[in-house]
């Protein structure tokens, strides 16, 4: 295992791939946000898709812009640690960029469905942490979805219907966080990645620095 930068204490470690799901509206994307705003030592995964640029993004920051045939060869080459396709448009995560960051000792944020994140776990299971995210009521969830006033009713139904179905991969993952309040589940969160960053497997650097803690007792 490739030795990663040094944490807070001076002991090397390597990265992690801290995954963040929910239904839509629960919260994840402002819990994404937040982490990148306040935590250092991370950063987002950038998906691989077919799907057209919209105005504004930015090939290689928002996503990675591939056509069909090019998306095909990287599933095929086992280039995606994860992937869909969703509405005709394929998704994915490249491999080679994460791989790096987690060897470089810089954890990764994921911002996707329980599909993908059983994905990551069948491929680099002890890199992985998940968190699901749950609102505290059906009837909350609901009102959140209408207060962004992005979509119509009968699309809300079936997201409120959808967000069924994926409530119910809930014990799938590591963590569970109930999002009453955006400041105290990102509090949550938080504390989740910052422990562990902390896990004794992780600090690839421990081994060495117990020798030397060692060698100058005995000194």
């Amino acid at each position: 295992m490739t030795s990663g930068a040094h944490g807070t204490d001076g002991v090397e470690r390597r990265g992690l791939m801290f995954v963040l799901s929910s239904p839509s509206g629960a919260g994840k994307t402002t819990l994404s946000r937040l982490l990148m705003d306040r935590m250092s030592g991370l950063r987002m995964s950038v998906s691989a898709t077919t799907r057209a640029k919209r105005p504004g993004e930015v090939d290689g920051k928002d996503y990675l812009f591939v056509d069909k045939p090019r998306f095909e060869a990287m599933v095929k080459g086992d280039e995606l640690l994860e992937w869909a396709t969703v509405f005709d448009n394929s998704y994915g995560t490249p491999r080679g960029p994460v791989e790096a960051a987690l060897s470089a000792g810089q954890d990764v944020l994921f911002d996707i469905d329980w599909q993908g994140t059983q994905q990551l776990r069948e491929k680099a299971r002890a890199d992985v942490v998940s968190v699901f995210i749950l609102p505290p009521s059906a009837a909350d969830l609901e009102k959140r979805l209408h207060s962004r006033a992005q979509d119509s009713d009968e699309v809300i139904r079936k997201r409120m219907s959808r967000a069924s179905h994926e409530m119910s991969h809930w014990a799938e993952y590591d963590y569970i966080v109930i999002n009453h309040d955006v400041d105290e589940a990102f509090a949550e969160v938080q504390s989740i990645l910052k422990a562990e960053r902390l896990k004794r497997e992780r600090r690839t650097g421990l081994v060495g620095f117990v020798r030397g803690l060692q060698g100058q007792l005995q000194a």
